[in-house]
């Protein structure tokens, strides 16, 4: 399994039960992996070849199916997302926060939201915030890494299989891998006063092995992530919306339409859905417009000639000019049959 990737190296961990004499190889990229583009992430389960034992290097082959891959971070075969976000310092943002649920919801994984900070904030915040994430449908732990409290509860939540931290920066997700790995010692940094949020302190994703066997990523933060899934499948991203009744058209948006059941519910995100909502349906007519050759190219036109909208007819193929390489061809084609005949 890749641990990690610097550069053009990978760190491979061997099986267990391989009975090889070293745990871990410093490996390239195969050449053909290279050609093929096909590209190697962290959690890839891997073969190895031209093994060099006393070196401790070696080359990917090939890389075996994954079972997941999550775009942001890059990691695959993970089976849960360890959501961290701080009670304070940042402050919590319940539209970042669901931003980041929502990409992991169309990734098909599950989600654990961690609350760092909590020596910092008050109980009553403690509890509100708590009882916010677990009304969207989430499971929460409360922890700080400053105290260590909640440590030995969140390490018996992480059992066997592979989890990546994912949250913006400076919410404390190196720290609180410095607390269940004890030992580790990752590089954190401090929060800007200035701007109210963290400095990149991670620069590339690792996976780590914990004491209980499961592996857990480190990744740098993100501020932003875009929703991009088609808008009809938006809804179904947030859970608390499943279990609500049909609405009465079938491909209701839940925005204007009547008889919408969601719109009607009041539930706390639904604003925030039809933030995601508008970007998914831009995204989608961006989609639309750079599908189509036509509309690019008399796109491309109109922004050229000084912010006026024409639109621009297309002559019919036997009336355009040939172009030059066509010309070039039709002269090779011709030379060719020239000679055939001769």
């Amino acid at each position: 399994m890749v641990l990690a990737q610097e550069a053009n190296y990978y760190r491979v961990r061997l099986d267990p039960g391989a009975g090889a004499p070293v745990d871990l190889l410093l490996c390239t990229r195969r050449a053909r992996l290279m050609k093929t583009k096909q590209p190697v992430y962290v959690g890839d389960r891997v073969l190895v070849t031209e093994v060099d034992w006393q070196g401790g290097r070696a080359a990917i082959s090939e890389v075996l199916p994954r079972q997941s891959l999550l775009v942001k971070p890059p990691i695959a075969n993970c089976n849960k997302v360890l959501v961290v976000f701080a009670l304070l310092e940042p402050a919590f943002d319940p539209v970042l926060l669901s931003r980041f649920l929502v990409c992991i919801e169309t990734e098909h994984l599950k989600a654990l939201v961690c609350l760092n900070k909590s020596d910092r904030a008050t109980s009553a915040l403690r509890l509100a915030v708590e009882l916010r994430v677990r009304g969207w449908g989430y499971g929460v732990c409360t922890v700080s890494t400053r105290t260590q409290d909640g440590i030995d509860e969140l390490a018996q939540s992480l059992d066997q299989g592979t989890f990546v931290l994912a949250g913006p920066s400076g919410v404390g997700k190196s720290s609180l891998l410095n607390a269940l790995h004890p030992g580790l010692k990752l590089r954190v940094g401090a929060v800007s006063n200035k701007l109210g949020r963290g400095k990149h302190t991670t620069r590339h994703v690792e996976l780590f092995a914990l004491e209980s066997g499961a592996l857990v990523a480190d990744a740098p933060g993100f501020s932003q992530l875009d929703i991009t899934c088609p808008p009809r499948d938006l809804a179904g991203y947030f859970p608390e919306f499943r279990s609500l009744s049909a609405c009465q058209f079938r491909d209701c948006l839940h925005g204007e339409e009547p008889g919408c059941m969601v719109r009607q519910s009041g539930l706390e995100r639904y604003e925030i859905y039809l933030t995601f909502l508008a970007e998914t349906i831009a995204h989608a007519r961006i989609l639309q417009r750079t599908g189509d050759p036509e509309e690019t190219l008399k796109a491309h036109r109109q922004v050229r000639g000084a912010g006026e909208k024409s639109t621009i007819p297309r002559l019919d193929a036997n009336y355009r000019k040939p172009s030059r390489r066509s010309q070039r061809q039709q002269i090779e084609r011709d030379g060719t049959g020239t000679e055939e005949d001769d």
